[in-house]
């Protein structure tokens, strides 16, 4: 079994940061102290309160008889609170999710916090040691909850993580990349009648929210069944490091911590609201061909703004891609090679589409400009 680390005097803490120190030390001469929690439990590891620690957990083997473990962070604060669950590389190529998960874990802020944090930075082990999307018999783990344990692979997987790790957690968020060859602008998705969700998603503050419905097979789809909170956030390729969504990653999980009572909020800083939208289309290739593309991720297009041109390497063939409704680029096919019915843009409909390209802006100027302030001077460490 690892061995826990003292918040107190975590060994991995920056040295060029002060020490952790609980926050109601200050007033402790004039208010009780507040009780601490009861341990936390994941696996065969128990946690104590003020402990933070690596827990591995068995979920399978290969046929070469080699172990493969999920590793799971667990912080767990003196203090009680929500249990918070961070997931990523639940497609084994998405690994944008990882880096955010790493940059998240070195935030010394974290080791004052209320409740418990449990970040799994990958899920499926079997398709990132492979660089793949899915499992060794090609399915998808996020179809294959809340699983069986007499199931297929993928089946057992989500079944043994839905019974010891989603169930012992009180919110979720997931995060996800577009992909192979598919890049993904900024958002987070939650499911509208979900109230505590769709305030996860705006303190999140992404550029845009997508109200949608889970899918069967999900992870969200089994969490909004259990009735726990979750939300999806989306940004950036498969297999690639995208910095601009890893930082509005990093930024909004801690903006859902504060939202959560789980840190101590700071002083408060300019935030844009984020674009909501009810629907969203993938726009797609009528014809086959080599593709050029001619809009962004995050560009607003109006109906009949041309997207792209498909044209025939064997013939003066050419054909115009134009966007059916106006909206903004929320994806985009990255490969020119284009089959017929390939998706080549995702668009979003939403309302005053004319003040939408200043919300886009601002929310991004934030970001790169107010991103040490909203993580507590820990960006340094990043």
């Amino acid at each position: 079994m690892p061995e826990p680390i003292d918040l107190s005097t975590n060994a991995e803490q920056d040295a060029t940061t002060t020490p952790a120190v609980d926050d109601t030390a200050a007033s402790a001469s004039t208010e009780p102290a507040a009780p601490l929690q009861a341990d936390f439990v994941l696996g065969n590891s128990q946690i104590a309160p003020g402990q933070r620690m690596v827990v591995d957990i068995p979920f399978g083997k290969l046929y070469t008889h080699t172990e493969l473990n999920i590793g799971a962070h667990v912080i767990h604060g003196k203090r009680p609170g929500p249990v918070l669950l961070i997931t990523a590389a639940l497609h084994g190529d998405e690994i944008n999710g990882v880096e955010i998960c790493r940059r998240l874990l070195r935030l010394p802020r974290l080791n004052n916090l209320k409740g418990t944090l449990v970040v799994v930075p990958i899920v499926n082990t079997y398709g990132f040691v492979q660089q793949s999307r899915y499992l060794p018999d090609r399915r998808d783990l996020n179809r294959s909850f809340p699983g069986s344990e007499k199931g297929s692979l993928g089946s057992r997987m989500a079944w043994q993580f839905t019974d010891r790790i989603l169930k012992k957690c009180t919110h979720v968020i997931d995060l996800h990349t577009g992909a192979i060859h598919r890049s993904n602008y900024p958002q987070v998705r939650a499911t509208s009648k979900d109230k505590v969700s769709l305030k996860m998603a705006e303190s999140f503050n992404a550029p845009i929210i997508i109200k949608a419905a889970s899918r069967d097979g999900t992870m969200r789809g089994t969490a909004n069944g259990l009735g726990i909170p979750i939300i999806l956030y989306e940004a950036g390729e498969a297999l690639r490091f995208d910095e601009q969504a890893i930082n509005i990653g990093v930024r909004g999980i801690v903006n859902v911590m504060h939202s959560l009572g789980m840190l101590k909020t700071l002083k408060r800083q300019q935030k844009t609201d984020s674009l909501f939208s009810k629907k969203s289309s993938w726009i797609r290739a009528e014809h086959d061909g080599i593709a050029r593309y001619y809009q962004r991720l995050g560009q607003i297009v109006t109906a009949g703004d041309v997207l792209a041109h498909i044209y025939s390497p064997y013939s003066d063939f050419e054909v115009a891609v134009l966007a059916p409704f106006s909206g903004i680029i929320i994806g985009r096919n990255n490969l020119p090679l284009v089959n017929e019915g390939e998706a080549l843009f995702h668009i979003a409909e939403v309302s005053e589409l004319a003040e939408a390209e200043k919300t886009l802006d601002a929310i991004s100027d934030e970001v790169d400009n107010a991103m040490p302030a909203a993580l507590g001077n820990d960006y340094s460490v990043v």
